[in-house]
């Protein structure tokens, strides 16, 4: 039972891999594969499965690792790269199946901040110094999550067989592209607080 914790981590790495490969090939962007329109939709839908079961193992991983007392070096180590995989390969998936251009700057400096903070983090450790995660950067994730989630119904519209109605699809892109932005704003004020920190203890 005490590695239930890892095991849903680790699935969530994997679960991160489908969904981003899924959506590549949804997108038409996989070497030497052509699918059809029926495949591509059944495509865009088990890569939004795949992605939500994901965003719910990053609850439940760390929540199960307190509750049986079973918090390991190793999953404090794969918990935050399970994150950034899943958000990073869903944002890359999202700009590979040509989502609305509104997503384009939003998703370009939320990767810029991970990357930049998972940089931080290593050059860091090599001197002693951690970065631990804080409770707004918790909330980022998951204001992330859901964001991004937004947006990938948003893309595969048809998919689910959600009604073209131009109004409701309207009112869903304002409310996607304002989860998004407000994602990216959270996203880049931990970023600002995770480089100050580091800066002083290097300092």
């Amino acid at each position: 039972m005490k590695n239930l914790p890892n095991i849903l981590t680790g699935s969530r790495l994997v679960m991160a891999l489908f969904m981003f490969v899924a959506m590549a090939a949804a997108a038409g962007v996989v070497p030497g594969l052509s699918i059809d329109v029926q495949s591509q939709l059944r495509l865009e839908r088990w890569a939004f499965y795949a992605f939500v079961i994901a965003s719910v193992t990053d609850f439940f991983d760390g929540w199960l690792a307190r509750k049986l007392d079973a918090v390991s070096v190793w999953g404090a180590i794969l918990d935050p790269i399970g994150d950034k995989i899943l958000v990073c390969g869903a944002l890359l998936g999202l700009l590979a199946l040509g989502s609305n251009s509104g997503v384009v700057l939003p998703a370009g400096l939320i990767l810029f901040r991970e990357f930049t903070v998972s940089a931080l983090r290593e050059v860091g450790a090599g001197k002693g110094v951690k970065l631990p995660v804080t409770l707004l950067a918790k909330w980022k994730t998951t204001l992330q999550l859901v964001a991004i989630g937004a947006e990938m119904i948003l893309a595969s519209w048809g998919a689910f067989g959600l009604p073209p109605d131009p109004g409701v699809v309207g009112g869903f892109t304002v409310l996607a592209q304002f989860l998004l932005w407000a994602a990216t704003g959270v996203t880049l004020i931990t970023g600002a607080q995770y480089w100050e920190a580091a800066r002083k203890a290097l300092t």
